[in-house]
């Protein structure tokens, strides 16, 4: 396992990589209208290149492949956290958080927020999240609901 800055060469297995995870969520949590409109089944590999280029995540390898990425942008707000389901609750996403904190340690950032899907509030709140609201987000006419969670990055 290691984790390393983004590289255009790994767009189009993240892209992949987020579609599968959302779309291996029980369909009790999230049903498949809500999957289909988090995550469409037909990729647009250009706009997932572009938006890469732009979040520069930070991804954990596992023998070469991309098991798991998170972004972490400037105002240290977590935009994305996802793991691959065959590397599920193996420490994927405990590792990219540590290093998310460490490197918001170094930047001197105080806090970290998520808007964090149904499935994660746990995960995050086991880590030290609290909820600060519930979102609920309308997407391609299907409400998708989700909580604003926040941490102090030296709790």
């Amino acid at each position: 396992m290691k984790i390393i800055e983004y590289k255009a060469e790994y767009s189009k297995e993240i892209a992949d990589l987020f579609t599968e995870a959302v779309h291996n969520i029980d369909d009790a949590i999230y049903n498949k209208a809500q999957k289909e409109a988090w995550a469409n089944k037909v990729i647009d590999y250009k706009k997932w290149e572009d938006r890469l280029a732009r979040t520069k995540p930070f991804l954990l390898l596992i023998n070469n492949q991309v098991a798991g990425f998170i972004e972490l942008e400037a105002d240290g707000h977590i935009d994305c956290t996802y793991v691959h389901p065959n590397y599920q609750r193996q420490g994927v996403a405990s590792s990219l958080l540590k290093y998310v904190i460490d490197v918001a340690e170094k930047t001197a950032l105080t806090t970290l927020t998520v808007d964090a899907s149904m499935v994660a509030k746990p995960f995050f709140e086991s880590v030290g999240f609290k909820v600060k609201n519930e979102n609920k987000v309308m997407r391609n006419g299907v409400v998708l609901i989700n909580y604003l969670m926040t941490k102090k990055v030296n709790d």
